[in-house]
């Protein structure tokens, strides 16, 4: 599949990415090669292949909950660019 360089301003667009227009026909060259090897997987003959074990089939991996002291608000706190006494103080995003 060719990707035009129309196509890479669509998609930058929609990624909010700016790209130099020098640089728009070389990204649509890497774009269509990249989905050109893509493409090449519908040609694998995968009959008789077993699905391999992944994520989804793992069991439940999850520690059990173990009661722990609270290190303190000096400790959870040190890291934070800004705080107040024991809080944390973020910037406004509602209006």
């Amino acid at each position: 599949m060719k990707i035009s360089t129309d196509e890479v301003e669509k998609m930058a667009h929609l990624a909010r990415l700016e790209i130099d227009p020098s640089q728009k026909e070389k990204m649509a060259e890497q774009l269509s090669h990249i989905l050109q090897y893509i493409d090449k997987l519908k040609d694998v003959d995968v009959q008789g292949v077993k699905l391999s074990s992944g994520a989804a089939f793992m069991q439940n991996v999850l520690r059990e909950d173990e009661l722990a002291v609270s290190p303190g608000p000096d400790v959870t706190l040190a890291n934070a660019p800004q705080r107040d006494g024991d809080f944390y103080t973020v910037p406004r995003v509602v209006k």
